[in-house]
């Protein structure tokens, strides 16, 4: 008989469904899927195809070693994708970094279109025209990609690494940033189905680093590029606008200004060209107001724009626009979940299409108007392609065969909820393991999410409260101050107060769920990775309760963090700047109330995390084996924020759960095999 899937081997060879693309004809449905190499050391994306019917089974369409990735069609049905995988007929055989490769529609072996020595990064293609427009890397003062080349190789030659940087920021959550900056170039489709992309145009030449990290999108007529487009607004801080930037010319437009703190991002235009939606974000400020984003959608030759979403304390995530442009459909968390949402632009009537539990992304609008596919998980089920009617309130999704088999979970999944001091209303998922009952209580895990901006509601591949099910733990995942989908005063309950405030709510949460009959209150134990590993630094030095506590790759002494995090200026727009605004440091910062903490501690950190840069980490261990705290250290030289290769995850696990069961159900501590 086969293990379950939530072993640790089995749990590393499931097939994980990374996105979701639709065919211009409505036709096709392509997913990128990631699994396990054939070697057991890495993780490869393959591209499968998928049926919208819902009659055939899953496809693979690409087999290369190097993977596939980033799927986008041209008007004709072809299917562009990125790869390293090497050609001997490219323009360059180089395979260390991505080119594009094109899929004919009517399927045969894929060949590569278009290359650069900086390799081909986000693809978007005109609707209609086909234009191609994606982004490379490119070195400053490079006029081609022959130019480009011979800087890289003269400081290959030279044994040169270093990085002279003059602006902010210099890192982004796992890569550092520069030399080479993202430029954005324009190419026709291919004349015939055995040529390449037409001529590269530079439409972004010397852009600095105004590129870094954004999303573009091109007009059906393919005209016309809409990026989002980083401004400086003073020392080490700068904010996105939306430009439009003519394929023909190269010639820059604002079509939506941001400011200090308020950016525009993710750009969708509309199928008839005349508009654009985007994510309008803005990252609150010390003295009035809290974080807050909504839906802009904006005229594309005026630039007019306006709230759709105002009145609705809604978050969109995830944007599409209806095909005859009079809707756009977006995600949002809400109370738990993330449904789909639909806002008509002529009324302003708001549609919750979902009614489920489901947390939606990957929103992909069939061209009848009638259909639309989406990516469907929940904290019982994995991403999984679904179909739903693109105008009916209230349904439930069509589940459509995906490249994995659907998974039966160790246990059961339900919902706790209490009232804190202040009165709000908080609620957590609780995973419960097989056979908990009052006769057979089981052992509680309270997981703090990240963010903190966020909300504990869709399945996570990286904190997979399954597996600990399997072994017998409840696992709690509550939304606590600061969550969203709950409206703007959670987030004002936390802001700036983040231990005391998130601290008061995860005790009585916790409360809660020790008061039923099945949860052993006597054998509990906390954990969490990022935010949520900086909340358990602040329990362990504000409550004994535990018997066992796990920190990922988190905050410990906030003075020191504020300044070596890839954002500051995010940061200190809610905290202030600790030189003359250190009453929120002083706060908020955990390492303040070492001396308090007994509880043992298991700290995790990645050498590569640039988010909670491993600092924090060493900080935090060095505090804990001087103050005698029973603690151990699980490094990771080679990873990041995330733990992502799939040795590392089992050890990360393996690690995790001996801790706990030696702490929390008494069992003698064993080291992991393989450390």
């Amino acid at each position: 008989m086969a293990r379950p899937w939530y072993e640790l081997s089995e749990y590393v060879r499931l097939r994980r469904v990374g996105g979701l693309r639709l065919s211009p004809d409505g036709t096709r449905l392509v997913a990128p899927v990631s699994e396990l190499k054939p070697d057991g050391k890495s993780f490869g994306t393959a591209l499968w195809e998928i049926d919208p019917r819902g009659q055939a089974g899953a496809r693979r369409l690409t087999r290369s070693a190097e993977g596939e990735s980033a799927p986008c069609f041209l008007p004709d049905g072809s299917l562009l994708f990125t790869s390293k995988r090497p050609d001997a007929q490219a323009e360059t055989t180089d395979a260390s970094v991505p080119g594009l490769w094109l899929l004919p529609a009517d399927g045969g072996e894929a060949r590569q279109v278009a290359a650069r020595p900086g390799g081909i990064g986000a693809v978007a293609v005109a609707a209609e025209a086909g234009t191609v427009v994606f982004a490379s890397a490119t070195f400053p003062g490079a006029a081609d990609a022959e130019a480009d080349e011979k800087a890289r190789a003269a400081r290959t030659d030279a044994g040169v690494t270093a990085i002279l940087h003059e602006e902010h920021p210099v890192r982004f959550w796992d890569h550092d940033l520069g030399p080479a900056r993202p430029r954005l170039f324009a190419a026709d489709p291919p004349a015939t189905p055995d040529e390449p992309l037409g001529p590269r145009r530079d439409l972004t030449p010397e852009p600095g680093s105004a590129l870094e990290g954004t999303a573009h999108e091109v007009t059906p007529d393919g005209r016309t590029v809409v990026t989002s487009w980083a401004v400086p607004d003073g020392p080490g801080t700068h904010h996105h606008d939306l430009v439009a930037i003519d394929l023909a010319t190269g010639e820059r437009r604002s079509v939506a200004e941001g400011g200090p703190g308020r950016d525009f991002d993710g750009p969708r235009v509309s199928p008839d060209g005349t508009r654009v939606a985007a994510i309008h974000s803005f990252d609150g400020d010390y003295d009035n107001e809290v974080r807050d984003a909504t839906l802009w959608v904006v005229d594309l030759a005026t630039g007019e724009g306006r709230d759709v979403l105002a009145g609705h304390e809604l978050w969109p995530l995830a944007l599409a626009w209806a095909p005859d442009s009079s809707a756009v459909y977006f995600t949002a968390d809400h109370a738990g979940r993330r449904p789909i949402f639909r806002v008509d632009l002529a009324t302003g009537d708001l549609l919750r299409l979902t009614a489920d539990d489901g947390a939606y992304s990957e929103l992909c609008p069939a061209p009848d108007g009638r259909t639309l596919y989406a990516l469907r998980d929940s904290w019982d089920e994995p991403p999984t392609p679904v179909r739903l009617a693109a105008d009916e309130a209230g349904q439930e999704p069509v589940r459509l065969p995906g490249p994995e088999l659907p998974l039966e979970m160790p246990g059961r999944l339900t919902e706790v909820e209490t009232t804190a001091d202040d009165g709000t209303r908080i609620r957590a998922w609780l995973v419960l393991p097989p056979g908990a009952s009052a006769q057979s209580p089981a052992p509680l895990l309270l997981w703090v999410h990240g963010g903190p901006y966020m909300s504990f509601n869709a399945w996570s591949w990286r904190w997979n409260p399954w597996l600990p099910a399997a072994r017998g733990y409840a696992v709690l995942l509550p939304d606590p101050a600061l969550s969203t989908g709950y409206g703007q005063d959670m987030l004002r309950r936390g802001w700036g107060q983040w231990g005391p405030r998130t601290f008061a709510d995860l005790m009585a949460i916790t409360d809660a769920a020790v008061a039923r009959d099945d949860i052993d209150a006597g054998r509990t134990a906390a954990m969490g990775g990022s935010f949520g590993g900086y909340m358990a630094n602040w329990i362990a030095g504000h409550t004994d309760r535990f018997k066992a506590i796990v920190t990922h790759a988190s905050l410990w002494a906030l003075d020191g963090f504020h300044a070596t995090t890839d954002s500051p200026p995010v940061w200190m727009r809610e905290f202030g700047d600790p030189r003359t605004q250190p009453q929120r440091y002083e706060l908020n910062s955990p390492h303040r109330h070492v001396a308090a903490i007994r509880t043992p501690m298991l700290v995790i950190h990645g050498d590569k995390d640039y988010r909670v840069p491993i600092g924090e980490g060493l900080r935090l261990w060095w505090d804990l084996v001087s103050h005698r705290v029973d603690a151990k250290f699980l490094y990771f030289p080679s990873e990041n924020h995330w733990i992502l290769s799939p040795g590392n995850i089992r050890v990360w696990y393996e690690t995790v759960f001996a801790f706990l069961d030696h702490h929390v159900q008494g069992k003698e501590w064993r080291r992991p095999d393989l450390l």
